[in-house]
């Protein structure tokens, strides 16, 4: 099953960077990883229940100001409220792991290359097939694809935001935060061995698109890595490997056939 299957890569990737060849790679996207983490555990832990506080005041008070004909859907949204609360604080989780996620990817995107570059030689033998640059021009680079990536993020992160202020229907808006999550993560970390071999961000979506079940598995798995307290401090460097292996293996596996 291709879910499973994406998502072992991430173990793969565990495996990887404690390669000798491979370790001292991931060294600084480690250290930016743990500091920006560091920094949403801080803000969840002062701001998470003040928010939950506010959120159910508003939704007793909208409750309450219902007309008389619509008792029904005051009670119904009251009923559902111990389902509501735990996916709600699940999704706010996610969103705050999965923006500093952003901001970390963003600023050791060159850093984050030069791991993937490391660990397609490791398993190749062959460096990437990308034109030489400066390190300077590297950078722009990097950055310019991280930009991309978050500007298609917010495109579509908008709407499924606003489904968790509508009654009755927030109560999906979780389970489709977690999908959108698992698809972005995937476009996130395969996008650096793709970028080295200059692949553009088009032509990357097309290869998500044909292998959805493999990218959704991955980035489901990072997903749930990065809500585990501890864990997510190293998530960002297993990713970047494992998904530098998955797109290795699977061209390679792609070209024999």
């Amino acid at each position: 099953m291709q879910l499973l299957r994406g998502a072992k890569y991430f173990f793969t990737g565990f495996s990887l960077i404690l390669k000798p060849n491979v370790k001292r790679f991931m060294l600084i996207p480690l250290a930016i990883n743990i500091a920006l983490f560091a920094l949403v555990i801080a803000i969840g832990y002062s701001y998470t229940s003040d928010l939950i506080l506010l959120l159910t005041t508003r939704i007793d008070d909208w409750i309450i100001s219902l007309p008389g004909w619509l008792w029904w859907l005051g009670s119904l949204v009251s009923s559902l409220q111990w389902i509501i609360w735990p996916l709600f604080v699940l999704s706010l989780l996610l969103f705050f792991f999965f923006f500093f996620s952003m901001l970390a990817n963003l600023i050791a995107a060159p850093f984050n290359g030069f791991l993937a570059e490391a660990v397609e030689q490791h398993l190749t033998g062959n460096k990437p097939n990308g034109d030489n640059v400066s390190l300077a021009k590297e950078t722009i680079l990097a950055m310019t694809h991280e930009l991309r990536k978050i500007g298609y993020f917010l495109l579509r992160a908008a709407p499924l935001l606003l489904l968790f202020v509508i009654p009755v229907i927030n109560v999906a808006a979780p389970f489709l935060w977690l999908l959108f999550t698992s698809w972005m993560l995937a476009v996130e970390y395969i996008d650096y061995p793709m970028s080295n071999h200059r692949i553009a961000f088009k032509h990357q979506q097309q290869y998500h698109k044909q292998r959805r079940g493999l990218s959704l598995g991955f980035g489901a798995i990072v997903a749930f890595a990065n809500s585990i307290p501890l864990l997510n401090f190293i998530v960002m460097p297993i990713a970047v490997a494992g998904a530098t292996a998955l797109y290795c293996q699977n061209t390679h596996e792609e070209s024999e056939q």
